[in-house]
């Protein structure tokens, strides 16, 4: 394995674009290859042992393509699957969860939300981190039902999302949250629709720029960090309509140039 290997992102769909996007504005030199399995989206309607499946064939796909690391860039695939993945295989694994212990620890109305997929809130993973920071807390966990489908479908301005979104919210804003977790790697696409219903008093917290430096650390503890200065290459795989997750990619600020491509 060597430095100048990509680095291997996979989710359930388009979401962790939001994950990929962050990484590649953190780590400029680094090659990476994304795999985007729409086919199966969600994730978090699926069983444990679907989802450890689905997570097994996207690592191998990663690993016949020589990627040094693989970010497990689906808060449901890591909270289900990233222990088995971790016991199985000999690269390294980044994976993501709901930041619950910053919201915990910086609440004053001592109220926080989670929004997140059924598959994510019924983990053990979840479940064990939430219990060790939010003791005497007012913890809201809402299921964000139909969200990723109609991000996966190009309808995140829809006024179906607008609906879902303020059935979501409002329950928790009657509760007096200041914090909102999301708890999905599809959702922070959907923060400038939150933020026209929540406003400016609550923060939304989302797991992005601190998977980006754990990469980087992780990279560099194993020797494997790219250091070198040729122009990085960036490809973009899905097994569903591409045109979606081109256009969202194209519409990132970033200077990489990259392929897109089906499998």
């Amino acid at each position: 394995m060597t430095s100048t290997n990509p680095i291997g992102v996979f989710d359930s769909g388009i979401g962790g674009i939001s994950i990929w996007k962050e990484m590649v504005h953190y780590l400029p030199n680094e090659n990476t290859i994304y795999l985007a399995d729409s086919k199966n989206a969600p994730y978090g309607e699926r069983s444990k042992e679907e989802i450890i499946s689905l997570s097994v064939k996207n690592t191998e796909l990663l690993l016949k393509k020589n990627c040094k690391l693989i970010v497990v860039a689906c808060n449901t695939a890591t909270t289900n699957a990233i222990d088995y993945l971790r016991s199985n295989y000999d690269v390294p694994f980044i994976g993501i969860e709901p930041a619950i212990k910053p919201a915990a620890l910086n609440t004053k109305t001592n109220a926080i939300g989670i929004l997140a997929t059924k598959g994510t809130l019924s983990s053990d993973l979840f479940h064990s981190t939430s219990q060790k920071f939010t003791e005497g807390i007012n913890v809201i966990e809402t299921i964000g039902e139909g969200l990723v489908p109609l991000i996966e479908n190009d309808q995140i301005n829809s006024i179906e999302m607008e609906h879902l979104l303020q059935k979501f919210l409002q329950p928790m804003l009657r509760q007096k949250i200041d914090y909102l977790v999301l708890g999905c790697s599809h959702y922070p696409f959907l923060i400038p629709q939150i933020k026209k219903i929540v406003g400016n008093k609550i923060t939304i917290i989302d797991s992005g720029e601190a998977v980006a430096r754990q990469t980087k650390a992780i990279l560099e503890r194993n020797n494997i960090l790219n250091n070198s200065t040729t122009k990085p290459s960036h490809k973009v795989f899905s097994n569903a309509d591409i045109k979606t997750l081109a256009r969202i990619v194209n519409s990132i600020d970033t200077s990489a140039s990259v392929a897109f491509l089906n499998f």
